[in-house]
């Protein structure tokens, strides 16, 4: 019995790791075409910031081709007195949700501040000696993604310091789509903050403007701006990211089903998790009876240490070769396949229940309003919650247009 335990736990760990190795490579092999980050065009910023004593809110996204744009601009005379790490940290080590502590970059000698951690937003003792701020990191779009919460946070602190954020943009992968419920205020929290649909359609320039313009700074203060934007670039572009936007977004297909399928973080369903392909699967092990397609979570350190089911087999939707440009022809969410999971779970009145897992979500925080959970209660179609986020979507996608920067 020890004997097919082990190997069951080694045909686990080699699966899992020959997945690893193909989500890696995956980024490896990106060609970004004739799109030109904010970062990239150094001809437009560097002479600003020469002489200055810069911060910057950063993690392993903030490159510059492939080296990262701190070490690249320490090269050339820049001069980084602090950098700024959110969710995950600055080198990107940190596993979902876990706290982040402050430390010294082993790499420059440069004192990191975790704003996930003690603090969410830099003191006025952080930025005494900081001449000019700057916001680098890659963006996904949805409103349940932290780092736009984060891009408010150093806002603010700009906007009390009277300090400028220099703003370097990247493109959203899924900068075509704008849908979803718009929160509503009463589940403000950490998965969102800001009365916007699950799919914002903004890059992160675009959010900053709309953050000043819509008065979402304390007593409708003002950050003052400067902008770098993208070259070649619309909102309908396809557009692979060169690298992993966090632990859990490791391949293009988990960033491009993350506005559908991170709402299962609120159900008794595991997400991908604990796989080296989390938001692209989705599965329980009560569901063996109704779907043949399995996966077993397991621990990853830097991704997820404790993952719903661990080390049991789930059983459900395989997404990983689901044909996302079917999601760029309706430019909506997928619904569906939490309906779908709903009327295949046995137990109905746990499906919603995530108290089991130490890794949880709340299904009203992440959908913003308590409405959804209802709606696929009550057996309403796809259509018909669509038709529940009216006018409050439309009238969102026409507040946006104000601050656009690009088609």
């Amino acid at each position: 019995m020890k004997l097919i335990a082990a190997s069951f736990l080694l045909t686990i760990f080699s699966v899992n790791s020959l997945l690893k190795k193909n989500t890696e490579s995956h980024f490896d092999s990106y060609t970004k075409e004739n799109i030109v980050t904010g970062a990239e065009q150094t001809e437009k910023y560097f002479d600003y910031l020469k002489g200055k004593r810069v911060g910057i809110l950063a993690n392993p996204t903030t490159v510059i081709g492939k080296q990262h744009l701190v070490d690249s601009l320490m090269k050339r005379g820049i001069n980084f007195v602090k950098v700024f790490g959110p969710e995950h940290g600055f080198r990107g080590k940190a596993s979902a949700g876990v706290t982040v502590g402050d430390e010294v970059d082993s790499a420059t000698g440069i004192k990191i501040i975790s704003l996930y951690g003690k603090k969410r937003k830099p003191s006025t003792e952080d930025l005494q000696d900081v001449d000019v701020m700057i916001y680098d990191v890659q963006d996904v779009g949805c409103r349940f993604y932290t780092y736009i919460n984060v891009l408010r946070n150093v806002m603010e602190a700009c906007a009390e310091n009277n300090k400028e954020l220099l703003i370097l943009d990247r493109p959203n992968p899924n900068g075509y789509l704008i849908d979803g419920p718009v929160l509503d205020m009463k589940y403000k929290s950490g998965l969102g903050q800001f009365p916007i649909p699950i799919a914002h359609g903004m890059t992160v320039a675009e959010f900053a403007q709309m953050i000043n313009g819509e008065g979402w700074l304390p007593n409708n203060m003002q950050c003052k701006l400067k902008i770098v934007t993208i070259k070649n670039y619309n909102h309908d572009m396809d557009y692979v990211v060169p690298i992993k936007p966090s632990p859990n977004l490791n391949t293009q297909q988990s960033i491009l089903l993350y506005p559908s399928t991170c709402l299962f973080e609120g159900v008794a369903l595991n997400h991908g998790r604990g796989t080296y392909f989390p938001f692209t699967v989705l599965g329980s092990p009560l569901l063996k009876d109704k779907y043949s397609f399995s996966f077993t979570p397991v621990s990853i350190k830097g991704m997820s240490e404790t993952p719903l089911y661990m080390n049991e087999v789930c059983y459900g939707l395989d997404l990983r070769n689901y044909d996302v440009t079917k999601l760029k022809k309706t430019k909506r969410i997928n619904i569906e396949w939490m309906i779908e999971l709903y009327n295949a779970y046995p137990l109905k009145e746990k499906f919603f229940d995530r108290t089991q897992s130490k890794e949880m979500g709340n299904i009203d925080f992440l959908a913003g309003n308590a409405d959804f959970k209802e709606q696929i209660k009550a057996g309403k179609s796809a259509d018909e919650i669509r038709a529940s986020w009216e006018p409050g979507l439309a009238n969102y996608k026409k507040m946006r247009t104000k601050y656009l920067l690009y088609p």
